[in-house]
């Protein structure tokens, strides 16, 4: 069997490039933890959506914590009731996810309703970052396919 370096591929994504890593090391380890569910929208070219179906869970139960490219999602209930079960098929147990994030990936917003925690990212390179054309001895090169866009 051949192995194939994809980590070319994952520097040339926008967003969550690292999290191909975290899905890797699940399954090599055979340890997958799926609660809970959760999905990864695209919103726009610098704008993503974590949503997490939370059923059950208040929003003073959910803590929420973003330190440089780790993004941690953590619920904890109590186990103890006092209802008597027929059947109980809503998890009631703690966990804690977690979502490395690009660079330059911010949390902007997080919404929880009708048990679905939403989490609004934003990738946001700065100024200094981006890309800027020099001028070579004090002028930009005449580009004419740019002059006759823009009359």
């Amino acid at each position: 069997m051949r192995n194939y370096d994809f980590s070319p591929l994952w520097r040339s994504t926008i967003g969550f490039d690292h999290l191909f890593d975290a899905f890797d090391q699940l399954q090599r380890s055979g340890v997958e933890d799926n609660f809970p569910p959760y999905n990864i929208t695209r919103l726009g070219e610098d704008r993503y959506q974590i949503s997490l179906a939370l059923a059950g869970f208040r929003s003073e139960q959910i803590r929420l914590t973003a330190e440089r490219n780790m993004l941690t999602v953590e619920g904890s209930r109590s186990e103890k009731t006092d209802q008597d079960f027929v059947y109980q098929g809503i998890a009631v147990r703690s966990f804690k996810r977690q979502f490395n994030l690009a660079d330059y990936v911010q949390v902007k917003d997080a919404k929880y309703e009708d048990g679905l925690l939403k989490i609004e990212l934003v990738r946001e390179v700065p100024e200094a970052m981006k890309p800027r054309e020099i001028p070579i001895n004090g002028q930009l090169p005449n580009r004419p396919q740019l002059e006759a866009k823009a009359a």
